[in-house]
This record gives structure tokens, C-alpha cells and sequence, in this order.
């Protein structure tokens, strides 16, 4: 599991996962349906990036999202 505190650090494992999966930004805009645009902008942790495009992104990519309380 990857601690995920801002959007940096979702963006850096979006990306991390993208070359893993072997798929170009290009590719991975084109199957998820969002520009390559957003995608860098994601990937370089935009704090206003839209978080219902970046939730969808992350099921494509086979990663489930789960919240946790802190104690």
C-alpha cells in the first residue's frame, strides 16, 4: 500500500504505474479519455486537477482507492 498525502504524490504514482504498465502519456489519455494535457499536469501533482478524472484514470490503471482514518 502507498501512502498518498497531496497530489505530488498521486501524481508520481500515476505515473510510476504508467511505465510499468509500459504505456505513453499519449496512450493512456487516448483509453481513458482525457487529454495528454491533463495527464502531464496530473502526473506533475496540478492541485486542481479533477479529481472524477484521476479516480477513473486510477481504475484503469487496476488501483483501488481506499480511505483510512488516522488515529
Amino acid at each position: 500500500m502507498t501512502k498518498l498525502d497531496d497530489m505530488a504524490d498521486v501524481g508520481a504514482f500515476i505515473r510510476a504505474r504508467r511505465r510499468k504498465l509500459g504505456y505513453t502519456q499519449t496512450e493512456l489519455a487516448e483509453m481513458v479519455g482525457v487529454g495528454v494535457t491533463y495527464l502531464s499536469h496530473l502526473e506533475n501533482g496540478k492541485e486542481t486537477a479533477e479529481m472524477g478524472k484521476a479516480l477513473y484514470l486510477l481504475q484503469m490503471l487496476g488501483v483501488g482507492l481506499y480511505a483510512k482514518e488516522r488515529s
